[in-house]
């Protein structure tokens, strides 16, 4: 139980004072089931029947995928007579309401605290871990505001993810690898299976993976087994054809040409536009070149031109999986602008394959910087420049990333460009401090 007074709750004015009593109500900060919070959606009456509801679960691309799904139902023709369309997402890069967004808007403080003051009435004795707290907040609002379309980003694995308990018309897998090992597993198939806990019957199912672990694929075979085609995977049911300057995507149903290139990976896009046929969208190419054109995430490979300094690219990317696409996002991006020099500036969480992560970029950064993280399961900067120092005598360690970053900003030319990554909490320790164009 917390060493705060849950019955000083009432005296909170602002959301800040919620979230700071959130982070010290639980014992652990990951703390994976569905029982505890089970109990409190039922006695909360939590409900989203109203709406078609989608969860994206996988290691890496779910905000991604999240997002162009978003974009491209709220530009439909579909979704004009509706109700509107939310998303779900974690963590945070700034701001706390950016976890719910209602039609591409945050979600303001007040319905945020009308919400939390409703658990604290509900939850009796039963303690819940922040996510748990705060995901049922995000339910309760989606209820008062019933859009016609929710997107559900899963935390972390599926099966027992706090999102899990809500039943979806429609489950998609993005990728799998490894991450999260000491919660989800050692190989992708462990893993895969986690992730595959968010299948139901009766509902159709999305796979993007290229590659799916079996432990997917009999997973979503055996839930849906007895029904027509409720399957759809990546290589069987849509694939992509690239050419030099444009893409193809097909399914046995759409045939779509010419796409243009993406500004977020190609593979969740692939992934999405199966989920928007299943969801009816009428999808031609230049429908889908108009929501491709618009679909920026931030922290998400997002170039962020500097006044009278250098580019900076910023990416969450915190596993082998996703820094490996981003090796080859670096090459193809360093020719297309002829950067002369890249400069990395990173910092991990010590729970994290930091080794493998930094060894897919040792290739494309010429000059490394990086500094501790100020929050509890952050790498020390000693671990951190150990790691660099495995592969490259071009390492500038530092007590914090942030004076990390201002000294490769400092350093770096105009025709330089600056990698900010590892971290969503690296990430957002930088992109503030960006003076942008």
């Amino acid at each position: 139980m917390s060493k705060y007074n849950s019955s000083h709750y009432q005296d909170f004015t602002n959301l800040d004072q919620w979230l700071y009593y959130l982070e010290n109500l639980h014992s652990t900060e990951i703390d994976l089931g569905l029982s505890r919070i089970g109990k409190v959606a039922e006695s909360l009456a939590i409900d989203l029947s109203f709406a078609k509801v989608i969860t994206v679960a996988g290691t890496n691309g779910k905000g991604t995928t999240c997002a162009f799904i978003e974009n491209a139902l709220l530009n439909s023709e579909e979704c004009f007579s509706q109700q509107g369309v939310a998303v779900y997402s974690s963590p945070h890069i700034e701001h706390f309401n950016e976890r719910l967004r209602i039609n591409k808007q945050d979600i303001g403080d007040q319905p945020l605290i009308d919400a939390f003051k409703r658990i604290e009435d509900a939850r009796e004795n039963i303690s819940l871990s922040y996510y748990e707290y705060t995901t049922l907040a995000a339910l309760l609002v989606l209820m008062d505001v019933r859009p016609s379309f929710i997107i559900l980003e899963v935390g972390l694995g599926g099966r027992l993810d706090a999102t899990n308990i809500i039943d979806a018309d429609i489950a998609v897998i993005t990728t799998i690898d490894l991450d999260h090992q000491s919660f989800l597993g050692n190989d992708r198939e462990t893993i895969g299976f986690e992730k595959a806990g968010i299948m139901r019957q009766d509902q159709d199912i999305v796979i993007g993976d290229t590659n799916a672990p079996k432990s997917v694929v009999k997973h979503a075979n055996e839930v849906q087994k007895n029904q027509v085609e409720r399957v759809f995977r990546r290589e069987k049911d849509f694939t992509i054809q690239c050419a030099q300057s444009h893409w193809d995507w097909k399914s046995k149903k759409t045939q779509l040409t010419e796409l243009n290139a993406t500004y977020v990976p190609r593979d969740n896009v692939a992934t999405a536009l199966m989920v928007l046929e299943k969801l009816n969208l009428k999808l031609t190419s230049d429908f889908v070149n108009d929501v491709i054109s618009t679909t920026k995430v931030a922290g998400r490979t997002e170039l962020i031109k500097q006044k009278g300094l250098c580019d900076v690219i910023l990416d969450v990317g915190h596993n082998p999986q996703a820094t490996r696409y981003l090796a080859s996002y670096l090459k193809q991006i360093k020719e297309q602008a002829n950067y002369q020099n890249v400069y990395a500036v990173v910092a991990m969480l010590g729970d994290k394959d930091i080794s493998a992560s930094l060894d897919s970029l040792k290739e494309e950064v010429d000059f490394w910087y990086t500094g501790a993280l100020d929050v509890p399961r952050a790498a020390t900067k000693e671990v951190m420049a150990s790691e660099i120092a495995l592969f490259t005598n071009a390492a500038n360690c530092f007590d914090n990333v942030d004076e990390a970053f201002k000294m490769a900003n400092k350093q770096a030319q105009p025709s330089d460009l600056i990698l900010v990554f590892g971290s969503f909490f690296t990430v957002s320790k930088i992109r503030t401090q960006l003076t942008i164009e």
